[in-house]
């Protein structure tokens, strides 16, 4: 129930999907909610539905049935272009691969979401202008100023993960997805990657989940969760 001080960024009811042409394989969520400003970490194995979550949540697919509401939007409601734009203004995503356009510069990876979110971009000139905005994150997740024009590939694995999480969050998306984003560091460099995360989340007064099978960071976030808790795997009908 929410009280004063807290509201719902995402509330999904009753959803049901199935991946057409996979024989046998459905999910279920009877209820998922998460609040404005949380820090979750959903933990769960390969197959237990993670990415299938993670796609119906972005409205990158629409489920056969149930309600999905983010940001107070019903977005099954949307057709696919609308569904696109308003993840594009209202999501920003670190995927496990950080999908980086290999050989354009960090800079030009960074600010590639504000092409198709006028929002996020009208908030990056009223913090003094998107280049600006993306050298001040840069800058405050650890890379230094001389790679800023450089080609994403030239990076180190780590270098990339820090432009990904820029571009994640250039323009105060509310909703910060990171999929497995720790999976390619060691010990050391993944605290000090979350450190910087969480750092910047709370920078831009975002909500942040986060999907891991690692347990380890658990005690870092303010709800743990199971995936198998939230999600049941069905036979398809």
């Amino acid at each position: 129930m929410n009280n004063d001080t807290t509201k719902d960024v995402v509330r999904m009811h009753n959803v049901r999907f199935t991946w057409p042409g996979k024989r046998g394989f459905g999910i279920r969520i009877d209820d998922f909610a998460m609040q404005q400003g949380e820090r979750l970490l959903l933990l769960g194995p390969s197959g237990s539905g993670k990415s299938t979550l993670l796609s119906l949540l972005a409205g990158i697919v629409t489920p056969q049935a149930g309600c999905i509401e983010v940001l107070g939007t019903d977005i099954n409601r949307l057709g696919s272009a609308a569904r696109d734009h308003f993840r594009a203004e209202h999501f920003g995503i670190i995927f496990q691969m950080f999908n980086l356009l290999p050989y354009g510069a960090v800079m030009d990876n960074v600010l590639l979401p504000l092409s198709f979110a006028p929002k996020r971009r009208q908030r990056t000139e009223q913090a003094g202008g998107a280049q600006s905005e993306a050298h001040r994150l840069l800058n405050a997740l650890g890379l230094n100023q001389e790679l800023h024009d450089s080609p994403a590939s030239q990076l180190s694995v780590g270098q990339q993960q820090r432009v990904a999480v820029a571009r994640a969050l250039i323009g105060a998306p509310e909703i910060i997805i990171a999929d497995e984003p720790t999976s390619a560091l060691d010990r050391d460099r993944q605290n000090t990657f979350l450190d910087l995360l969480f750092s910047q989340v709370g920078h831009a007064d975002a909500s942040l989940i986060m999907v891991s099978h690692d347990e380890t960071h658990a005690s870092r976030f303010g709800r743990v969760a199971e995936l198998n808790d939230i999600i049941r795997l069905e036979a398809a009908s």
